[in-house]
């Protein structure tokens, strides 16, 4: 049609007729379903595509960039110096004052032999220096994953009635912890992990350093008749049930050498540049105790000590593992508990120390590295082994620059492995509790929970469950329930997503929450929605409900204020990432309730992928309807509606059978729909947003 002949059919008072662009928005290129397919797996296995650095490259480069994927030495080996080498030997040596002591008490929390706290801080740091990718990391025993190991194995096997079972099955899990962490890598299922999330590992670090801590008053007050529960009523109970065992010399040496320890780290925190002051206490506190147990005879005199330990290096443990039998589910899932755990500990320490020097850690390959330092660790008399905190924060202060300080570390654990155990005989086990206690003191982050306090008061309270779960239940049935609330967290937010209602801001084309933006304005007439998350089966029919429940409010509202009842309801899809044929379903379902109500259902902004599956699913016409009168005499003409006052449309944009006409604000709606009555359109035969 021309636009003369529009003219002529058009009172000149009502309507004139102006020439403007069609902007058309088309669906997304075609793709065929494995293309699709293709493109999900990427973005699910390989979002840091990996392979990008392999395109355009000669087949020995390839090879090259292969190996030092794989073995990231071989990338920063060849550039290393003597230069580095200074700084990391006086970081690995620091770390090592701090190793063989807490390597020793770890290992008596893991109910382990002392002896092998130290093989696990040897063997494990050579293998992280050959595969892992963060400078800061040092690598060895760590307190939480030590309580896991050993609360889970002492359920079922007595460590004093049967110590070589409960040591084949420490190896065992130790094994099956790495398998499952190398999988993991492998496989680059690492978005396993993030179910733990911030404000659950906060709570559960923190329950478990109490429990560690409530542990540790066995060795503090000198009792020998202690619990093998690790719940705090348990623990408890058993401290004063024993009153009789208590022991003052024990009590008094404890209370003095902890005073020294959490002195030096009150020094250390209050000024960084004194790392070296808390990192060399614990081993201070292990040379001062046993000069005065050996001085005074102190073993005679109610002081426990550690006790001749076995000279040499790691013997071979590969025969001790443990893979049928009775016994073989208990070793599987307390390998998985502690792989997990000791897994997020290491990735996350790893993360925030890469970020203060500003390089990147690769989760997967970190994923690998701890994995296979656990598996050859479980070969060789290690039990689980990752990345520890308070190791690694020292490693960092102390200006390490590679993961040479590791071999340094380790180097130094196997002088005293080879020559210096006898010294360790008369140690006293009490200052291994004070040690333990003054490293698990610092998982508590108050600063951290009241920080979620403020932000998010769902996540403070899984971070309360995970926290009383842990200290009244147990460690692992604690973390059980915490990701749990987690998971149910993110169920409730994937099945009951957030729709609000917009209006406009009035002067502008702004539209937004009319409950978070007081001046927004509500259209007559029109029902505009916004609808934030994808659609699926898991919330089409909560979805239905609640949009079913918006029309109803609105329309009572207007029956209250005696104005127009709704003609359109709008949609906004553009925070609707993905739809699914429930979702499709969805709207299918609203367009035929709002037609019974007089109105008409719009679809604004869906994007790509929501649009493609939209235009597929309506062949026959059950969303979009047939060509509505308007619309196809405005795209046969090309042209705009005038009125005396100015332009009435401004923008029109098709998207395929999706009209969305934007009116100028300012103009009166009641003009508007008079002006098309006049010309024989009423709003209900064709799809338009107007904008107050």
């Amino acid at each position: 049609m021309e636009p003369n002949a529009s003219n002529n059919m058009q009172p000149d008072h009502c309507l004139e007729i102006a020439p403007m662009g069609v902007h058309k928005v088309v669906p997304p290129p075609h793709r065929s379903t494995l293309q699709k397919l293709k493109s999900r797996l990427k973005e699910t296995f390989f979002p840091d595509d990996p392979l990008l650095q392999f395109k355009r490259q000669t087949l020995g480069k390839k090879w090259i960039l292969a190996a030092q994927y794989f073995f990231p030495i071989l990338q920063w080996g060849p550039k290393y110096s003597f230069k580095l080498f200074k700084s990391d030997i006086v970081s690995g040596l620091t770390i090592a004052s701090l190793a063989i002591p807490q390597g020793i008490s770890y290992a008596k929390l893991a109910s382990l032999p002392p002896i092998v706290g130290l093989y696990s801080s040897f063997v494990p740091p050579l293998v992280y220096a050959v595969l892992g990718s963060s400078r800061d990391l040092a690598v060895g025993p760590v307190s939480i994953a030590s309580l896991i190991l050993g609360s889970m194995l002492t359920q079922e096997v007595s460590p004093v009635n049967n110590p070589l079972l409960f040591l084949q099955l420490a190896f065992s899990s130790t094994f099956f912890a790495g398998l499952f962490q190398a999988s993991l890598g492998f496989l680059r299922l690492g978005f396993i992990i993030d179910f733990l999330s911030k404000a659950t590992l906060i709570g559960f670090m923190a329950g478990a350093a109490i429990i560690v801590s409530l542990q540790q008053l066995k060795s503090l007050l000198g009792i020998t008749h202690f619990t093998k529960k690790m719940g705090l009523v348990p623990v408890l109970s058993s401290v004063f049930h024993n009153i009789n065992e208590w022991s003052w010399q024990t009590i008094l040496m404890g209370f003095c050498f902890l005073v020294f320890l959490l002195l030096t780290r009150h020094v250390s925190m209050r000024n960084p540049k004194l790392f070296w002051v808390s990192a060399g206490a614990p081993l201070v506190s292990v040379i001062l105790s046993t000069i005065l147990v050996f001085a005074f005879k102190a073993q005679n005199h109610g002081i426990s000590v550690i006790g001749k330990l076995q000279e040499g290096l790691n013997p071979p443990s590969w025969n001790m593992l443990h893979f049928h039998g009775s016994n073989l589910g208990l070793v599987v899932k307390t390998g998985l508990v502690t792989g997990i755990i000791s897994l997020t500990e290491g990735i996350a320490v790893g993360r925030t120390f890469a970020a203060l020097k500003n390089y990147q850690v690769d989760g997967n390959k970190e994923m690998m590295a701890i994995g296979l330092m656990n598996v050859i660790g479980s070969a060789t008399s290690c039990y689980v082994t990752t990345g520890a905190f308070s190791r690694s924060a020292v490693n960092h202060n102390a200006g390490a620059k590679t993961a040479v300080s590791n071999v340094v570390m380790s180097v130094t654990v196997m002088v005293t492995l080879l020559f210096l155990m006898p010294l360790f005989q008369y140690t006293p086990n009490v200052v291994l509790g004070a040690i333990i206690v003054t490293a698990v003191i610092g998982l508590i982050d108050l600063p951290a929970a009241c920080q979620i306090w403020k932000i998010d008061k769902f996540d403070f309270v899984v971070m309360l469950c995970a926290f009383f779960g842990v200290v009244f239940i147990s460690v692992q049935n604690g973390l059980a329930i915490a990701v749990a609330i987690s998971i149910f967290k993110i169920l409730l937010q994937v099945t009951r997503p957030k729709t609000m209602i917009l209006g406009n801001i009035p002067g502008t084309d702004i539209f937004r929450n009319l409950h978070h933006y007081k001046d927004a304005t509500r259209i007559p007439g029109f029902l505009i929605l916004s609808i934030e998350a994808p659609i699926n089966f898991a919330n089409a029919t909560y979805l239905k409900e609640r949009i079913q429940r918006w029309i109803n409010e609105y329309e009572t509202e207007e029956d209250i204020k005696k104005q127009s009842s709704i003609h359109f309801l709008i949609l906004d899809l553009s925070a609707v990432s993905a739809i699914d044929t429930s979702g499709v379903s969805l709207f299918k379902d609203l367009k035929k309730a709002v037609e019974t109500k007089g109105a008409e259902l719009v679809l604004v902004n869906p994007v790509g992928e929501v649009l493609e599956k939209l235009l597929r699913a309506d062949d026959a016409r059950d969303i979009t309807g047939a060509r509505h009168p308007l619309f196809d005499r405005w795209r046969s003409c090309g042209c705009t509606l005038i009125n005396n006052e100015g332009p009435i449309v401004e923008q029109c944009v098709i998207m395929g059978e999706f009209v969305t006409v934007y009116f100028l604000f300012g103009i009166e709606k009641h003009r508007l729909y008079q002006q098309c009555k006049d010309k024989h359109f009423t709003l209900s035969s064709f799809n338009v947003i107007a904008y107050a």
